[in-house]
């Protein structure tokens, strides 16, 4: 029989990450949270890694450039991040930082989502999460083996 795309392993990943966009896009309309998911992940990512250029953000967060400037723009605007000019490898980048604002916005926001993808979690057993992770790392090592660019 032949195996098609719905088949796959590639098939299953994309949905299940459809499925995650979606529901986090469900948990902060519920709760209100006054930023968009993608908002909230360049200030979870801003608070564990303080002072990163927009392209290092960009990589972390899995946007393009272009799209992580709009997230930076929208976030500077309600006062959540802070943009100062630096030099890196001899060239002038922004920095990104988040403010106190920015910190409480994510603290309030995580309090509020985390109950909600803990009843998620609690489903599956820990000892299955981490071997889905660790398999998810195997496969994107053998990818990147198979790659011509690096991402």
């Amino acid at each position: 029989m032949q195996s098609h795309f719905t088949d796959t392993i590639f098939y299953q990943i994309e949905l299940t990450a459809k499925y995650c966009k979606l529901l986090g896009q469900q948990v902060f309309e519920k709760f209100n949270a006054g930023i968009t998911p993608e908002e909230f992940s360049v200030l979870d990512t801003l608070s564990c890694n303080p002072y990163l250029c927009q392209r290092d953000l960009a990589k972390l967060i899995l946007k393009d450039r272009a799209n992580t400037g709009k997230l930076l723009d929208s976030l500077e605007r309600k006062g959540y991040i802070t943009r100062q000019l630096s030099i890196k490898n001899n060239r002038p980048v922004k920095i990104v930082s988040i403010t106190e604002a920015g910190v409480n916005k994510a603290e309030e926001v995580t309090g509020k989502i985390r109950p909600h993808m803990e009843v998620v979690k609690s489903r599956i057993d820990n000892s299955d999460i981490a071997r889905v992770g660790d398999l998810l790392k195997e496969l994107r090592n053998v990818l990147d083996e198979t790659l011509e660019i690096q991402i």
